[in-house]
């Protein structure tokens, strides 16, 4: 039976190996499809994994066409362009909100959106190209130029670091506590290692070592994680009861005057329903106005927090610089007793193509437009930053978007809990909001910090500092939940050392590679 399975995993590599043309276009395309199904909702990472050791194979294969540089960049940006397409298909969603304004662009941004993020998978494929030997040196290769480009992905031009290879884990809360060691970036890179090295098992003469011992090294991941999970229970603060306010308002009715009273009336309501929270949550642009220039508002925020409840909301504020000069901040405020504004805080990291336009001139030349409807778009604040609550310790909110960012989430000083307050209505009803979630889990767990997440639609939730779902609401779901904010953890080596775990990985793998590519050129040479 071995051997039966040794031949068919031949003769599945030797296929792969023998593509040409647009058969092996296609299978890229193919591949980087698939390999979209390990991220959440689908949860399936075996399809990650094979999706990484098909594209080696494809690497295989163009390293014997005639300009295997060439070859090996475009199949880096179809599988790069599948793996996209479909991992971040939720971003039409955002443009059918105002379909009139914008369901033109749609077509525009199902090939641009996914087909500009699969230039690093193209730039990553070519330089291996450049490098590519037979041998467990190419693993090592691969492996080490994806890792840096899903860093590089994360950083540059703001950066997007959605579906990184570590969320391909989403199914595995267990595994995912390795990012408490070394974060995101550097269990991306080792997801992308075990990927590449299955390539090995579909050689004509199989290499099970190297598959074995990474698997292994996820075994050990998987088993210390669980044990994590089970010695450490979810510790509360004493005297604070959250509550997390869901108004579940439709995107397109957040707005138009003839929706105005009622969206506040439902803030307002859901805010006052019986219970006994100390701290009241709302969204992201949670009011249907400008906040601080509405004193009747004002008054209700001062009535809902009259004994002594503090209320954090996200809201839309803007500033008058002239008299024909206004700058528009998506921006967070704090409010404690009796309606008294302790402390505003403007969004720092906004969202490309939704909160501004880069490269404004072009784009807008081409007839592209942002999504919201503010004039010159919003002006970015200066975060992270971290406030004291009295009564609640120090938080650091996340308004939407920031919360993608491993090792850019904390403000100074070292907050006791982060805030996460966003609007997933822009992200569709499906796989958007559970992405999000799944970011917001991970931040959690690398930080060692409870995160409280009101989103507008969902999904709301309380999230203990080892990435647990404490209490929630459903996608969709009208409401609000009241729960004990769980207590922060001591710092994890993370959270000290960041992006230094992921270098030192990083130089690892060099050494790896140059040991490979050698030991390959010795035996190459003896063989002669």
């Amino acid at each position: 039976m071995h051997d039966t399975l040794t031949g068919y995993l031949a003769r599945a590599g030797a296929f792969v190996r023998a593509l040409s043309g647009w058969r092996r276009f296609g299978f890229a395309f193919a591949a980087g499809l698939i390999s979209a199904l390990g991220f959440t909702p689908f949860d399936f990472f075996p399809a990650l994994l094979l999706g990484f050791a098909a594209l080696v194979l494809l690497l295989d294969n163009a390293s014997a066409a005639p300009r295997p540089i060439r070859t090996a960049a475009t199949l880096g940006w179809a599988f790069g362009f599948g793996q996209f397409l479909l991992g971040l298909h939720w971003i039409g969603y955002a443009f059918m909100v105002d379909a009139a304004e914008h369901g033109w662009q749609i077509p525009f941004v199902a090939v641009l959106f996914p087909g500009g993020l699969a230039l690093f998978q193209t730039t990553v494929c070519a330089v291996a190209a450049k490098f590519w030997r037979p041998g467990l040196a190419r693993i090592f290769l691969f492996a080490l130029l994806y890792g840096i480009a899903e860093w590089l992905r994360g950083h540059i031009l703001t950066g997007f670091p959605w579906n990184i290879p570590a969320y391909g884990w989403g199914a595995s809360l267990a595994v995912l506590q390795s990012t408490a060691l070394f974060g995101a970036y550097t269990l991306s890179l080792l997801t992308v290692l075990l990927g590449a090295s299955l390539a090995e098992v579909f050689a004509p003469r199989p290499g099970w070592k190297l598959p074995a011992a990474l698997t292994g090294l996820f075994v050990i991941f998987f088993i210390g994680g669980a044990l994590r999970l089970w010695i450490s229970p979810t510790k509360t603060v004493p005297g604070v009861e959250l509550r997390l306010v869901q108004p579940n308002i439709p995107q397109a009715e957040k707005y138009p005057r003839r929706y105005t009273l009622r969206n506040w009336r439902r803030l307002i309501d859901l805010s006052k329903a019986p219970g006994h929270p100390t701290l009241i949550v709302w969204p992201e642009a949670a009011p249907p106005f400008f906040l601080d220039e509405q004193p009747l508002a004002l008054l209700q925020i001062g009535d809902i927090t009259a004994k002594g409840q503090g209320l954090l909301t996200g809201a839309i504020r803007r500033e008058y610089v002239t008299d024909n000069i206004v700058r528009y901040f998506n921006s967070f405020f704090v409010f404690g007793k009796g309606g008294t504004l302790l402390a505003t805080y403007d969004k720092s990291h906004l969202v490309p193509f939704g909160e501004y336009l880069p490269f404004e001139k072009t784009l807008t030349a081409l007839g592209l437009q942002k999504l919201t409807g503010i004039d010159g778009g919003f002006q970015p604040g200066d975060g992270p930053r971290s406030f004291v609550l009295p009564g609640a310790g120090v938080l650091t909110p996340l308004i939407c978007y920031e919360i993608l960012f491993p090792g850019e989430v904390v403000g100074v000083p070292r907050p006791d809990w982060l805030v996460n307050v966003t609007d997933d209505s822009w992200f569709g009803p499906w796989a958007g909001p559970r992405q999000h979630l799944l970011v917001a889990r991970v931040r959690a767990i690398e930080e060692g910090l409870p995160v409280a997440r009101a989103a507008n639609t969902g999904i709301s939730a309380i999230v203990d500092p080892f990435g647990r779902i404490t209490k929630h609401l459903k996608l969709d779901e009208t409401g609000f939940l009241d729960g004990a904010l769980p207590a922060a953890i001591a710092p994890t080596p993370f959270s000290r050392f960041g992006d230094w775990w992921f270098a030192a990985v990083v130089c690892a793998m060099v050494a790896l590679t140059a040991v490979f590519s050698k030991r390959n050129m010795t035996t190459h040479c003896a063989g002669q």
